[in-house]
């Protein structure tokens, strides 16, 4: 089961449309201009067209398993103050530095995934907690500056 917002899920299917539609019908078109270019066996273009069209098949197929596996979750109240799914979190950490962070599971830039060592620090903590984040690299605490 994986948790995503109604937002998060509209994107990701968003995604594959883009990946499925105008993305594949480019590698398609990829590989029969390669082909052209002659011999298979030692033609460049070919195995790159190929190599890109596997590539892109495997993104369709971790999204696809990830919409079928979705569950869409309700965004938590603003006024709940504690960190879940689709909460926008700021925090800072023990020298002062300040990161804002989405946990999602939809990625994109500034998520954090909630079984990720962050994602599952902050999961059900509320702004003025301290937690602690047991990454591989490190253990290292954070204070949470506000929830939303």
């Amino acid at each position: 089961m994986i948790e995503l917002t109604q937002k998060e899920h509209d994107a990701l299917e968003a995604e594959l449309a883009e990946l499925k539609g105008p993305k594949r019908a480019e590698a398609v078109e990829a590989i029969a201009t390669a082909r052209g270019f002659g011999d298979l066996s030692e033609n460049f273009e070919y195995h790159a067209a190929k190599n890109e069209q596997g590539l892109l098949e495997r993104q369709i197929a971790v999204l696809e398993e990830k919409l079928r596996n979705a569950v869409i979750i309700k965004k938590p109240s603003k006024a709940a103050g504690v960190v879940a799914v689709g909460s926008t979190v700021e925090i800072t950490d023990a020298d002062g530095d300040e990161l804002r962070v989405v946990v999602s599971n939809g990625g994109g830039k500034g998520a954090v995934a909630p079984d990720s060592p962050l994602g599952s620090a902050l999961l059900g903590a509320s702004p003025g907690d301290t937690v602690t984040v047991k990454a591989p690299a490190g253990t290292w605490n954070a204070t949470i500056r506000s929830v939303s």
